[in-house]
């Protein structure tokens, strides 16, 4: 039920999910180390791999270390304490990344410096997740924490860790998981130990939605106590599907995540190919516009308009919230915002319709959408 993701190259499809992790990683230690001066932070890459592919092509450890290293100076003046602790369950894979991660810190000035300062401290071990888990699960909750869980396989995919991160309110998690293994083996009693999956429900619409499926149950199992909001981004290969869960219960980190979705992918956001077939739909109709498939934007623009329409949602942050919700970007939602000013629907007084989390958050500007 696993296969070795490094004995090859990576694929295209790896190397997408690559680059998600990492840009994720770009966004979110800058936001944590300039808001917790003098503080600790923490990431957890819990099946890191070897650190590097047959072509050298960097995998996520080395990927989170040179996003280290673009924040030197942040850390420097903000005394944070970023800890990283890799972990990799082969021997053979685990003596690999523990000399490859010490010679790239020892190659670079700026990692070497902040380990010198007491401010980046590097943990690679080489355990069993199953049994690593509970000995850090503290940890986590303890601090601010970027935890990736790249699995290879279904052992991994349990109830158990999936809710210990839920219920983790300093912690943001990218977790990737093998939907088609649901379909092969979701009927299995040993499957169903770790992860109950209605597969008949998860099945019920067409095979490439699988992980957006998967998901939707996942989140009805999130504790009523939990913030925690999760997202999909489906990776297709080939006949098989596989997916990112993200999760994380603090809206900026939601934002930061739909903006690293929809820069990888503009059509749609989540998933790696035009899941629901939007080229198509943007395409004339012979038969007039009124009988054209909206893309996934027009919808969610469409629906945004309704809601404002209807005073449903009212101001600047009331969209900011449905916009997140929905899973799309606040960009969107002002270009839609601008257009009804500009059709004479709505008014509000500012030059800009302010629909971001800086401007909400940060400075505090609300600003109400009045209906003319």
């Amino acid at each position: 039920m696993t296969r070795n993701l490094h004995d090859k190259p990576f694929d295209a499809e790896t190397l997408i999910k690559l680059e998600l992790f990492e840009m994720y990683t770009k966004e979110w230690l800058p936001a944590m180390i300039m808001s917790r001066p003098g503080k600790a932070i923490c990431i957890f890459d819990f099946f890191a791999g070897p650190g590097y592919d047959k072509k050298r092509i960097p995998g996520s450890p080395i990927r989170i270390l040179a996003q280290i290293k673009g924040q030197y100076q942040n850390i420097i003046n903000k005394r944070v304490g970023v800890y990283v602790w890799f972990n990799e369950f082969s021997k053979k894979k685990y003596d690999i990344l523990d000399s490859c991660t010490k010679s790239y810190i020892m190659n670079s000035f700026e990692l070497k410096q902040l380990e010198e300062l007491k401010l980046l401290k590097l943990k690679v071990t080489n355990e069993d997740f199953a049994d690593l888990f509970p000995k850090v699960k503290d940890i986590i909750v303890k601090f601010p924490t970027l935890a990736i869980l790249d699995q290879n396989g279904i052992k991994f995919t349990s109830e158990e860790y999936f809710i210990s991160l839920c219920t983790s309110k300093n912690t943001d998690f990218l977790y990737y998981l093998s939907s088609s293994y649901f379909v092969r083996f979701g009927e299995e009693k040993s499957f169903q130990m770790n992860l109950r999956i209605d597969m008949e429900r998860a099945l019920a619409q067409p095979y490439k939605y699988i992980h957006e499926s998967i998901i939707q149950q996942l989140k009805e199992r999130i504790p009523t106590t939990s913030n925690v909001r999760l997202y999909p981004f489906t990776i297709k290969k080939d006949s098989n599907i596989y997916g990112i869960i993200f999760g994380a219960s603090h809206i900026r980190a939601v934002d930061k995540f739909l903006r690293t979705a929809w820069k990888l992918n503009e059509i749609n956001g989540c998933a790696n190919f035009d899941i629901d077939n939007d080229v198509e739909h943007s395409l004339p109709n012979l038969f007039g516009d009124e009988m054209r498939v909206p893309t996934k934007i027009e919808r969610f623009k469409k629906c945004l308009r309704e809601y404002i329409l209807n005073n449903t949602v009212k101001t600047n942050e009331d969209v900011f919230l449905f916009t997140m919700e929905k899973g799309h970007i606040p960009t969107h939602a002002t270009e839609e915002i601008k257009l009804m000013k500009k059709e004479g629907l709505i008014e509000y007084d500012a030059r800009s319709p302010m629909v971001n989390y800086d401007e909400i958050y940060n400075n505090k500007r609300i600003i109400e959408f009045i209906l003319k």
